[in-house]
């Protein structure tokens, strides 16, 4: 079993397939569940986010997996999977642990160094599990990813910049200090941006949600702050535009919340409509407004492409470094993993042997004294410990070191162990808590 990652992001497909692709909060259980139930996937997570939509995968083989997992993605979009070939990346063993640590460590972001990602894969971990589609696995892999993706940020300072889509598309709606900022949608994306306005010296901010009470909950967080907030019904959002210099909306719905019907006419006073759904929040007609300008996903990508990204060569260089560490270290120890269930097998059949030659000493001299019978046994036990110890430490740490060879294979051969022993002896495959 190894780990696939099939996927579609801002680097790889145009918005109009995202938007196409991407999965709605409401549906990503049963997402996870057609994945799980396809025919060569045991395990698999799904990462949903405004500018990506992967799947983490444990499958039996690399093309199985990616035709179980390319058609459930399809499906979901209501496209055939050859229409999304062209769209996706793949990464299998290696190379998916590789990616996975990169895009939990923001090197991967639309905006490289931004740390909402790390919430949004443990958000997706926190899901998964709830569903059932994490076991063993993905658990200890996910584990491991949040944990590499701290660290990148604490040894690189890239969690110091600040910077995310959320920053970026308030830069381009341009100085926006003691003006008034319509929210439209409360749930992470909409505290993030609360926050963002706040740090950019915001006026006052209304919030509008489909749950008033969630709009309440982030606008009385923003008043303890000290800037003046207030929540909305979505009914009463053209009200609130009236008054307002600055939209963002993220609400993460699957059809436009915000059109030209919410916007009155602004007699030549500009507002800023800042689109950051996915699909989009903001229907296609706002832009053609007067005095209005749309910031969407797309304006960020080809602003980030044309300016660069705030972060340093070196910055960059040392994330990367650590990164690929960090598989290495993973991999390595993966390996290892992979032939202990042989070594305790192994251990396991000493012991039988010598169990079945005391029983035979017995048979042969049923006079022995116990006292005499105990030594011997004892001395039995410690010359197959010894014998086993150097081979079953060396193959553990050969095991780690190279990927070439099946050691834990060799070992079988070797000792004429039952194909089925390592499983017996293998661990639980209950997961466990978090670390």
């Amino acid at each position: 079993m190894s780990v696939l990652a099939v996927g579609l992001s801002h680097r790889s497909a145009e918005l109009s397939t995202l938007e196409r692709v991407a999965v709605p909060a409401t549906d990503v259980t049963k997402v996870l569940h057609e994945l799980q139930q396809a025919e060569h996937v045991s395990e698999a997570i799904l990462v949903s986010t405004c500018n990506r939509i992967e799947v983490y995968a444990v499958v039996e083989t690399f093309h199985g997996g990616l035709n179980d997992v390319s058609d459930v993605l399809a499906r979901q979009a209501g496209m055939q999977p050859a229409d999304l070939y062209d769209s996706l990346y793949v990464h299998y063993a290696g190379a998916a642990i590789e990616h996975l640590f990169s895009v939990t460590s923001g090197l991967d972001s639309m905006v490289v160094g931004e740390t909402q990602i790390l919430g949004q894969i443990r958000s997706s971990y926190a899901t998964a599990r709830e569903a059932g589609t994490v076991g063993r696995t993905l658990h200890e892999l996910i584990q491991t990813t949040l944990r590499v993706g701290k660290r990148v940020h604490t040894e690189t300072g890239l969690d110091q910049l600040g910077a995310s889509v959320v920053s970026e598309a308030l830069a381009a709606a341009g100085d926006i200090a003691g003006k008034h900022a319509l929210i439209v949608g409360a749930g992470s994306m909409g505290a993030l941006t609360a926050s963002q306005l706040r740090k950019s010296g915001i006026g006052e901010i209304t919030i509008a949600n489909r749950t008033e009470a969630r709009a309440a909950r982030l606008a009385a967080a923003s008043v303890e702050q000290g800037v003046p907030a207030k929540a909305v019904q979505m009914s009463g959002i053209a009200d609130a535009v009236a008054e307002a210099d600055v939209v963002v909306c993220c609400t993460g719905a699957q059809a436009a919340v915000f059109t030209a019907a919410h916007v009155p006419a602004r007699a030549g006073r500009p507002l800023v409509v800042c689109d950051l759904g996915l699909p989009r929040d903001v229907d296609h007609d706002v832009a053609a407004l007067a005095d209005v300008t749309v910031v969407d996903l797309e304006t960020i990508q080809r602003r980030m492409r044309e300016a660069g990204t705030p972060t340093t060569e070196r910055q960059t260089a040392k994330a990367t470094g650590i990164v690929l560490d960090e598989v290495r270290e993973y991999l390595a120890g993966q390996r290892s993993a992979e032939v202990t269930p042989t070594v305790t097998a192994l251990r396991r059949r000493a012991a039988e042997v010598v169990d079945a030659e005391l029983l035979r000493l017995d048979n042969r001299l049923p006079d022995l004294e116990p006292g005499v019978r105990e030594e011997v046994g004892r001395t039995v036990r410690r010359v197959v410990d010894k014998l086993l110890h150097a081979p079953t430490v060396r193959v553990k740490q050969l095991a780690a070191e190279t990927a070439d060879t099946d050691y834990a294979n060799a070992l079988r051969e070797l000792f004429c162990l039952d194909p089925q022993a390592p499983a017996a002896v293998a661990s639980p495959t209950a997961t466990p808590k978090d670390e």
